[in-house]
């Protein structure tokens, strides 16, 4: 291994290892004064990993400067596992850099002592205090790729229980399995979701978008879905509008979280059957009474057939004109030839024929309130 302590006398190692046990016991005296989150007792795994790394340490410099050292996978793992912890400790690397940094000082030092009462000159004291933050730039930088390993290893965990998590919720799970998915997803249970039906990734738009933490994504599947938490909330936040725009996205209706599946079913039988807009999303809530019309379209034709029956005789352009003034009729609020005439952008007299040869047609339906839930049934589900 190449590095500064090469050019440190190799009979030197043997002044440094007597005052490892020492140097030790002060680094992590030192630390533990400095650093407060290394503070409490070293008992368990926790001490046992710091006094293993700053033992590790020591005696990997001695041998650096002896010219003994070999590349050890065990040394490193040791560095690394000291990364991996400071994660498991919910921390970030600052409290472990800061220690190294303390005991790079304390051992120069200690080490500037021995260099001193040994005899080496100035050249070889600045070439001491090189090799000894050099190593400790390799031991940061091995517990660095620890951390990212660790991270990364529970990203990718927590990704898999996740993908679980929203399998397990579309396919109508009991409530214990969710709750027992949940916990191990970290995905506290929302009281109201959102499920949303989206196009396939494209080169041009591949998968991949930052999406809110709570956001339960499956983007590479044939239908790619997401199931939003909290709906309200979510469903504003600008890397879930982002995400959802140029997508074809359909939002189904936020609904109790036991009944997921059937938001994304809504969503994906909109999405499916309606003339969508190419970039915005659709919201399912403005479209309930489509979504109505959709569930049974059997059961639908035959109400048109029965309701409808009245216009069959007539020539297509008649049928057309009467279908839109029946329609206007029901959605005006007072049913006047005015009221039609301004919804259907005509002259209020030929409302008013059209609206007499409406009666003649449909005569007593037109007074019955189921009559004329059905008629708007039919008249909707029109093309």
């Amino acid at each position: 291994m190449t590095g500064p302590w090469g050019n440190l006398p190799r009979n030197f190692a043997a002044e440094l290892r007597p005052e490892q046990k020492t140097l030790a016991a002060e680094i992590i005296r030192e630390i533990r004064a400095a650093v407060p989150e290394f503070s409490r007792p070293l008992a368990g795994k926790f001490g046992t990993g710091i006094q293993h790394g700053v033992e590790t340490a020591l005696a990997e410099f001695g041998d650096l400067v002896e010219g003994t050292a070999q590349p050890d996978p065990a040394r490193l793992r040791v560095y690394r596992s000291l990364g991996r912890g400071e994660l498991a400790e919910g921390r970030s690397l600052d409290a472990l850099q800061a220690a190294y940094r303390i005991g790079a000082r304390v051992a120069w030092r200690r080490y500037a002592r021995v260099a001193r009462r040994r005899g080496l000159n100035s050249e070889q004291l600045a070439t001491l205090a090189e090799a000894v933050f050099a190593h400790i730039d390799e031991i940061a930088a091995a517990s660095v790729q620890g951390y990212v390993e660790a991270r990364a290893d529970r990203a990718g965990a927590l990704g898999r229980s996740r993908h679980r998590l929203l399998a397990l919720l579309l396919a109508g799970a009991s409530a214990e399995e969710i709750e027992q998915a949940a916990t191990a997803a970290d995905w506290p249970l929302p009281r109201r979701v959102a499920c949303v039906a989206l196009d396939a990734p494209t080169a041009e738009r591949p998968r991949g978008e930052r999406l809110p933490d709570p956001v339960l994504a499956a983007l590479d599947q044939p239908e790619p879905h997401l199931l939003v938490p909290e709906p309200e909330l979510y469903l504003d936040d600008l890397r879930v509008v982002q995400a959802l725009a140029g997508r074809g996205a359909v939002v189904g209706p936020a609904v109790p979280l036991h009944q997921a599946a059937d938001s994304l079913r809504w969503a994906r039988l909109v999405r499916a059957r309606l003339p969508l807009p190419p970039q915005q999303p659709v919201d399912c809530r403005d479209r309930l009474p489509d979504l109505l019309l959709l569930a049974d379209p059997a059961l639908v034709r035959l109400i048109a057939e029965h309701r409808l029956a009245p216009l069959a005789g007539l020539t297509a352009k008649q049928r057309e004109r009467l279908a839109a003034t029946l329609s206007a009729w029901l959605r005006t609020e007072h049913g006047t030839a005015p009221e039609v005439a301004a919804r259907l952008g005509i002259h209020p007299q030929t409302a008013r024929r059209r609206l007499h040869r409406v009666q003649e047609l449909f005569g007593p339906a037109l007074t019955s309130p189921d009559a004329r839930f059905e008629l708007e049934i039919a008249l909707r589900a029109a093309p």
